[in-house]
């Protein structure tokens, strides 16, 4: 969901559900009127008397170091794609060759 704020602070946020944490990606703007990101992960946690709060995680991404947060962004992402391509065809042909080293014949004890 995205939403625009008029006030100074707080000038964007959108929010993504993701299981039992959220992310926060809001844009706030310094006195000087720079706008800078902040990613926040807000996790529910309880006590042992079952009571809830929010753990949270926030990471402040200014303006100067956009390109380079995106570059490294996109190249891990790729990174995990190719190498999860290749993982999920080597335990493909790792399960086909267990398959063939465990087969066996059915024989009969009268057989022998």
């Amino acid at each position: 969901m995205n939403s625009y704020r008029d006030d100074q602070e707080e000038i964007y946020s959108n929010k993504v559900r993701a299981g039992k944490r959220t992310y926060f990606f809001d844009v706030r703007s310094t006195k000087s009127n720079e706008y800078y990101l902040t990613i926040t992960e807000s996790k529910k946690v309880f006590d042992e008397e079952g009571n809830h709060s929010f753990k949270k995680h926030k990471i402040f991404l200014y303006k100067e170091d956009f390109e380079k947060f995106k570059d490294a962004y996109l190249d891990t992402i790729k990174f995990i794609g190719e190498n999860n391509e290749r993982n999920e065809k080597q335990d493909e042909s790792s399960s086909q060759k267990n398959d063939k080293n465990s087969s066996f014949t059915d024989i009969e004890f009268e057989d022998i």
